[in-house]
């Protein structure tokens, strides 16, 4: 590996550690703040959950689809598909804050064994979605600094995360959204 990958994979690593701390705080703050405690009278933006369910689905098919194309050669089209991931996830986190910030949560209602299901897929996607944001943008510059080695290894880590997190973003929609108000 050369000096000059090493250097302009170096220059990223603050804001990786930046964005990765930030990231999850901001929407750990903003999802418990509500606008209509501060006044701000809007209407609860209680449509998003379907549609950021939906992302989460196309962001599954989208990582796999980019998984295709780089076995198949095609660099390129992986690149778009990995890019379109990225900022289908960014959308997700929109989404997911607006409307945490304007809507009341909603409490899961199932019972028995239905139940310690839910909770093991909710606990276990939002750890992961916290642990994943380091891994892609990790992944996503040593893609772009040209380091592919690199980027190989750690891909193979970031892919099967990510999918988890995109797959059980649909599942824990698919559960709880019969106890939507």
């Amino acid at each position: 590996m050369s000096k000059e990958i090493i250097k302009d994979e170096k220059k990223y690593n603050k804001w990786i550690i930046v964005l990765a701390i930030i990231i999850p705080l901001v929407v750990a703050v903003l999802s418990r703040v509500k606008l209509q405690d501060f006044g701000i009278e809007v209407e609860p933006l209680s449509f998003l959950p379907p549609i950021y369910a939906t992302i989460n689905g196309i962001t599954a098919l989208v990582l796999i689809l980019a998984v295709i194309s780089i076995k198949k050669g095609n660099r390129r089209r992986h690149e778009s598909l990995m890019k379109f991931a990225i900022s289908l996830s960014a959308a997700f986190l929109i989404m997911y804050v607006a409307y945490h910030m304007t809507s009341d949560s909603t409490k899961f209602g199932g019972e028995g064994i239905v139940k310690y299901v839910y909770y093991f897929i909710l606990l276990t996607h939002i750890l992961l979605s916290i642990v994943i944001i380091p891994f892609v943008l990790i992944t996503y510059v040593r893609a772009i600094t040209n380091n592919i080695e690199r980027h190989k290894k750690i891909a193979k880590i970031t892919f099967p995360l990510w999918l988890y997190v995109a797959i059980t973003g649909v599942v824990v929609y698919l559960m709880i959204s019969p106890y939507y108000v």
